[in-house]
Protein backbone atom coordinates (compact mmCIF):
# COMPACT_ATOMS: atom_id res chain seq x y z
CA UNK A 1 0.00 0.00 0.00
CA UNK A 2 1.29 3.75 -0.60
CA UNK A 3 2.32 5.24 2.31
CA UNK A 4 2.21 8.42 2.16
CA UNK A 5 2.91 11.17 5.15
CA UNK A 6 0.48 13.81 6.19
CA UNK A 7 3.40 16.64 4.55
CA UNK A 8 2.95 14.58 1.21
CA UNK A 9 -1.10 15.19 1.34
CA UNK A 10 -0.78 18.71 2.43
CA UNK A 11 1.31 19.65 -0.48
CA UNK A 12 -0.96 17.84 -2.91
CA UNK A 13 -3.38 20.06 -1.56
CA UNK A 14 -1.80 22.86 -1.81
CA UNK A 15 -0.56 22.50 -5.28
CA UNK A 16 -4.28 21.80 -6.46
CA UNK A 17 -5.87 25.20 -3.97
CA UNK A 18 -3.04 27.60 -5.06
CA UNK A 19 -2.86 26.18 -9.13
CA UNK A 20 0.61 25.53 -9.07
CA UNK A 21 4.14 24.36 -7.57
CA UNK A 22 5.57 27.99 -6.43
CA UNK A 23 2.50 29.17 -5.00
CA UNK A 24 1.86 26.19 -2.88
CA UNK A 25 5.54 26.76 -2.13
CA UNK A 26 4.70 29.87 -0.70
CA UNK A 27 1.58 29.21 0.98
CA UNK A 28 3.53 26.28 2.61
CA UNK A 29 6.82 27.97 3.95
CA UNK A 30 9.06 25.77 1.33
CA UNK A 31 11.27 25.95 -1.74
CA UNK A 32 9.90 25.56 -5.08
CA UNK A 33 12.17 22.41 -5.07
CA UNK A 34 11.22 20.85 -2.15
CA UNK A 35 7.02 20.62 -3.43
CA UNK A 36 7.96 19.30 -7.04
CA UNK A 37 9.89 16.36 -5.06
CA UNK A 38 7.12 15.77 -2.74
CA UNK A 39 4.77 15.75 -5.64
CA UNK A 40 7.31 13.40 -7.65
CA UNK A 41 7.65 11.25 -4.20
CA UNK A 42 3.82 10.79 -4.07
CA UNK A 43 3.19 10.03 -7.88
CA UNK A 44 5.89 7.44 -7.31
CA UNK A 45 4.12 5.70 -4.87
CA UNK A 46 0.42 5.55 -6.43
CA UNK A 47 1.92 4.96 -9.65
CA UNK A 48 -0.03 7.82 -11.46
CA UNK A 49 0.38 11.52 -12.45
CA UNK A 50 -1.22 13.70 -10.71
CA UNK A 51 -0.97 16.98 -12.02
CA UNK A 52 -0.21 18.51 -15.25
CA UNK A 53 2.42 20.77 -15.53
CA UNK A 54 2.52 24.00 -17.63
CA UNK A 55 3.46 27.99 -18.10
CA UNK A 56 0.40 28.40 -16.56
CA UNK A 57 0.60 26.49 -13.69
CA UNK A 58 -0.41 23.14 -12.12
CA UNK A 59 -4.18 21.41 -13.08
CA UNK A 60 -4.69 18.01 -11.35
CA UNK A 61 -5.25 15.15 -13.42
CA UNK A 62 -8.23 12.63 -13.06
CA UNK A 63 -6.02 10.73 -11.00
CA UNK A 64 -4.99 13.69 -8.95
CA UNK A 65 -8.32 15.38 -8.79
CA UNK A 66 -9.61 11.99 -6.83
CA UNK A 67 -6.09 12.26 -4.34
CA UNK A 68 -6.73 15.34 -4.08
CA UNK A 69 -10.05 14.53 -2.34
CA UNK A 70 -8.69 11.78 -0.95
CA UNK A 71 -5.85 13.96 0.98
CA UNK A 72 -8.01 16.52 2.06
CA UNK A 73 -10.56 13.70 3.67
CA UNK A 74 -7.86 12.35 5.29
CA UNK A 75 -6.38 15.40 6.60
CA UNK A 76 -9.57 16.47 8.01
CA UNK A 77 -10.08 13.33 9.81
CA UNK A 78 -6.05 13.76 11.26
CA UNK A 79 -7.93 16.96 12.83
CA UNK A 80 -10.64 15.65 14.20
CA UNK A 81 -9.14 12.94 15.84
CA UNK A 82 -6.86 15.52 17.52
CA UNK A 83 -10.04 17.58 18.91
CA UNK A 84 -11.97 14.56 19.37
CA UNK A 85 -9.91 11.94 20.98
CA UNK A 86 -9.11 14.54 24.14
CA UNK A 87 -12.62 15.35 24.61
CA UNK A 88 -13.79 11.40 24.37
CA UNK A 89 -14.12 11.39 27.99
CA UNK A 90 -15.72 14.58 29.13
CA UNK A 91 -18.23 14.29 25.36
CA UNK A 92 -17.64 17.62 24.84
CA UNK A 93 -17.79 18.32 20.88
CA UNK A 94 -15.72 20.99 20.01
CA UNK A 95 -14.03 22.45 16.85
CA UNK A 96 -15.24 23.21 12.97
CA UNK A 97 -17.81 22.00 11.18
CA UNK A 98 -18.09 22.55 7.47
CA UNK A 99 -21.01 22.28 5.70
CA UNK A 100 -22.23 22.69 2.05
CA UNK A 101 -25.52 23.83 1.15
CA UNK A 102 -27.18 25.26 -1.93
CA UNK A 103 -28.83 28.71 -1.63
CA UNK A 104 -32.45 28.16 -0.60
CA UNK A 105 -31.33 25.19 1.92
CA UNK A 106 -28.60 27.77 3.65
CA UNK A 107 -31.22 30.57 4.10
CA UNK A 108 -33.94 28.62 5.44
CA UNK A 109 -33.17 25.14 5.94
CA UNK A 110 -29.86 25.34 7.60
CA UNK A 111 -30.12 28.52 10.04
CA UNK A 112 -32.80 26.90 12.59
CA UNK A 113 -30.68 23.78 12.83
CA UNK A 114 -27.23 25.54 13.11
CA UNK A 115 -28.72 27.65 15.84
CA UNK A 116 -29.85 24.65 18.37
CA UNK A 117 -26.72 22.90 17.60
CA UNK A 118 -24.79 25.80 18.75
CA UNK A 119 -26.96 25.94 22.01
CA UNK A 120 -26.59 22.56 22.42
CA UNK A 121 -22.56 22.41 22.03
CA UNK A 122 -21.14 26.03 21.73
CA UNK A 123 -17.87 25.21 21.06
CA UNK A 124 -18.98 23.66 17.99
CA UNK A 125 -17.81 26.27 14.82
CA UNK A 126 -19.96 25.89 11.97
CA UNK A 127 -19.16 26.65 8.61
CA UNK A 128 -21.01 26.78 5.51
CA UNK A 129 -20.08 27.25 1.80
CA UNK A 130 -23.17 28.25 -0.47
CA UNK A 131 -22.59 25.88 -3.87
CA UNK A 132 -24.71 25.83 -6.69
CA UNK A 133 -26.64 22.32 -6.66
CA UNK A 134 -25.14 21.95 -10.69
CA UNK A 135 -23.40 19.27 -11.75
CA UNK A 136 -21.07 17.73 -9.00
CA UNK A 137 -23.41 20.05 -6.53
CA UNK A 138 -22.94 20.25 -2.80
CA UNK A 139 -22.37 16.63 -2.48
CA UNK A 140 -18.82 17.14 -4.51
CA UNK A 141 -17.47 19.36 -2.18
CA UNK A 142 -17.79 16.20 0.39
CA UNK A 143 -16.23 14.08 -2.15
CA UNK A 144 -13.75 16.19 -2.48
CA UNK A 145 -12.78 16.85 1.05
CA UNK A 146 -13.85 20.53 1.46
CA UNK A 147 -17.23 19.74 3.61
CA UNK A 148 -18.09 17.00 6.28
CA UNK A 149 -21.76 17.15 4.79
CA UNK A 150 -23.86 18.64 2.18
CA UNK A 151 -27.80 19.51 2.00
CA UNK A 152 -28.27 18.07 -1.44
CA UNK A 153 -31.25 17.43 -3.97
CA UNK A 154 -31.43 13.62 -3.86
CA UNK A 155 -33.76 11.51 -6.03
CA UNK A 156 -33.61 9.09 -9.07
CA UNK A 157 -31.37 11.78 -11.12
CA UNK A 158 -29.33 12.74 -8.32
CA UNK A 159 -28.88 9.48 -5.85
CA UNK A 160 -26.47 9.34 -3.18
CA UNK A 161 -23.00 9.05 -4.57
CA UNK A 162 -22.02 5.79 -3.93
CA UNK A 163 -18.78 6.59 -1.83
CA UNK A 164 -21.13 8.84 0.13
CA UNK A 165 -23.79 8.23 3.23
CA UNK A 166 -27.06 10.13 3.62
CA UNK A 167 -30.66 10.11 4.14
CA UNK A 168 -33.88 12.09 2.87
CA UNK A 169 -34.27 15.12 5.21
CA UNK A 170 -37.99 16.61 3.68
CA UNK A 171 -39.44 16.57 0.36
CA UNK A 172 -40.74 19.49 -0.82
CA UNK A 173 -43.36 20.39 -3.95
CA UNK A 174 -43.08 23.17 -6.13
CA UNK A 175 -45.95 25.50 -6.92
CA UNK A 176 -47.00 28.00 -9.30
CA UNK A 177 -45.71 31.78 -8.48
CA UNK A 178 -46.73 34.37 -10.42
CA UNK A 179 -47.31 38.50 -9.39
CA UNK A 180 -50.81 38.51 -7.18
CA UNK A 181 -52.84 41.60 -9.30
CA UNK A 182 -51.52 40.78 -12.58
CA UNK A 183 -55.19 39.90 -14.65
CA UNK A 184 -53.23 37.46 -17.12
CA UNK A 185 -50.79 35.61 -15.08
CA UNK A 186 -50.35 32.61 -18.09
CA UNK A 187 -49.39 35.10 -20.97
CA UNK A 188 -46.61 36.01 -18.68
CA UNK A 189 -43.21 34.78 -20.01
CA UNK A 190 -41.56 32.03 -17.60
CA UNK A 191 -38.60 33.10 -15.63
CA UNK A 192 -36.11 30.23 -14.46
CA UNK A 193 -32.67 29.83 -13.22
CA UNK A 194 -30.13 26.72 -14.21
CA UNK A 195 -30.04 25.32 -11.31
CA UNK A 196 -33.65 24.86 -11.40
CA UNK A 197 -33.25 22.93 -14.58
CA UNK A 198 -31.60 19.88 -13.00
CA UNK A 199 -34.32 19.30 -10.93
CA UNK A 200 -37.01 16.55 -10.52
CA UNK A 201 -39.41 18.80 -12.49
CA UNK A 202 -38.30 18.26 -16.20
CA UNK A 203 -40.67 15.35 -17.00
CA UNK A 204 -43.86 16.92 -16.01
CA UNK A 205 -42.78 20.26 -17.28
CA UNK A 206 -43.04 18.59 -20.61
CA UNK A 207 -46.60 17.56 -20.19
CA UNK A 208 -47.73 21.17 -19.09
CA UNK A 209 -49.31 22.24 -22.50
CA UNK A 210 -49.55 25.55 -20.82
CA UNK A 211 -46.00 26.38 -19.37
CA UNK A 212 -43.90 27.84 -22.20
CA UNK A 213 -40.43 27.48 -22.72
CA UNK A 214 -38.31 29.77 -20.09
CA UNK A 215 -37.66 33.06 -21.90
CA UNK A 216 -35.86 35.07 -18.91
CA UNK A 217 -33.21 33.28 -17.21
CA UNK A 218 -31.31 34.39 -14.14
CA UNK A 219 -28.36 33.16 -11.37
CA UNK A 220 -30.61 32.16 -8.70
CA UNK A 221 -34.02 31.13 -7.36
CA UNK A 222 -34.06 34.71 -5.03
CA UNK A 223 -33.49 36.73 -8.30
CA UNK A 224 -36.39 34.47 -9.57
CA UNK A 225 -38.79 35.22 -7.13
CA UNK A 226 -37.75 39.30 -7.24
CA UNK A 227 -38.95 39.29 -10.97
CA UNK A 228 -42.03 37.69 -10.29
CA UNK A 229 -42.57 39.97 -7.40
CA UNK A 230 -42.23 42.85 -9.18
CA UNK A 231 -44.52 41.75 -12.29
CA UNK A 232 -41.88 40.60 -14.92
CA UNK A 233 -43.02 36.75 -15.50
CA UNK A 234 -44.41 33.59 -13.40
CA UNK A 235 -42.19 30.49 -12.32
CA UNK A 236 -42.67 27.03 -11.15
CA UNK A 237 -40.62 26.91 -7.87
CA UNK A 238 -39.87 24.65 -4.85
CA UNK A 239 -41.08 25.35 -1.58
CA UNK A 240 -38.39 26.38 -0.15
CA UNK A 241 -37.03 29.04 -2.48
CA UNK A 242 -40.75 30.87 -1.52
CA UNK A 243 -40.09 30.75 2.00
CA UNK A 244 -40.97 34.33 3.02
CA UNK A 245 -42.01 35.43 -0.16
CA UNK A 246 -43.37 38.83 -0.44
CA UNK A 247 -47.61 40.06 -0.21
CA UNK A 248 -46.76 40.98 -4.28
CA UNK A 249 -46.41 37.50 -5.29
CA UNK A 250 -49.42 34.74 -5.76
CA UNK A 251 -48.67 30.85 -5.31
CA UNK A 252 -50.38 28.71 -6.25
CA UNK A 253 -50.88 24.72 -5.58
CA UNK A 254 -50.48 22.46 -8.91
CA UNK A 255 -52.49 19.91 -7.21
CA UNK A 256 -51.74 16.07 -6.26
CA UNK A 257 -49.42 15.71 -9.82
CA UNK A 258 -47.60 18.69 -8.84
CA UNK A 259 -43.25 17.66 -8.77
CA UNK A 260 -41.76 17.15 -6.07
CA UNK A 261 -37.75 17.02 -4.78
CA UNK A 262 -36.12 15.55 -2.10
CA UNK A 263 -33.55 17.01 -0.25
CA UNK A 264 -31.63 15.49 1.94
CA UNK A 265 -28.33 14.96 3.96
CA UNK A 266 -24.88 13.31 2.82
CA UNK A 267 -21.66 12.63 4.15
CA UNK A 268 -18.48 10.35 4.18
CA UNK A 269 -18.87 6.69 5.87
CA UNK A 270 -15.97 7.78 7.93
CA UNK A 271 -17.16 11.24 8.96
CA UNK A 272 -20.56 9.82 9.20
CA UNK A 273 -19.19 8.62 13.54
CA UNK A 274 -18.08 12.39 13.79
CA UNK A 275 -20.03 13.61 17.05
CA UNK A 276 -19.89 17.21 15.02
CA UNK A 277 -21.54 15.62 11.80
CA UNK A 278 -24.26 13.53 14.11
CA UNK A 279 -25.22 15.90 16.07
CA UNK A 280 -25.95 18.05 13.25
CA UNK A 281 -28.05 15.36 11.33
CA UNK A 282 -29.84 15.09 14.59
CA UNK A 283 -31.12 19.08 14.53
CA UNK A 284 -31.82 18.67 10.79
CA UNK A 285 -34.12 15.80 11.08
CA UNK A 286 -35.55 17.36 14.59
CA UNK A 287 -36.50 20.31 12.51
CA UNK A 288 -37.91 18.58 9.54
CA UNK A 289 -41.85 19.16 8.59
CA UNK A 290 -44.28 21.18 6.49
CA UNK A 291 -42.39 24.31 4.98
CA UNK A 292 -44.12 27.45 5.72
CA UNK A 293 -44.05 30.66 4.03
Amino acid sequence: MPDLAPHELRVLVAVASEHGFSAAAQALGMTQSAVSHSVRASERKLGAVLFERGRKGATPTPAGERAVGYARRVLRLLELMAAEVPAADSGEIAGPLRVAAFRSASLHLLPPALERLRAAHPRIEPQVRVVREMGRGTAGEVLDGRADLAIATIGTSSPVPAELVGGVLLEEGYAWVHPADHPAPRALPLVDWAENCTSYTREWWKRQDWLPSATVETQDDGAVLSLVAGGFGMAVMPELSLVGAPDTVRITDLGPDRPTRSVGYVTTPELAGSPAVRALIRELRAGRGPLSG
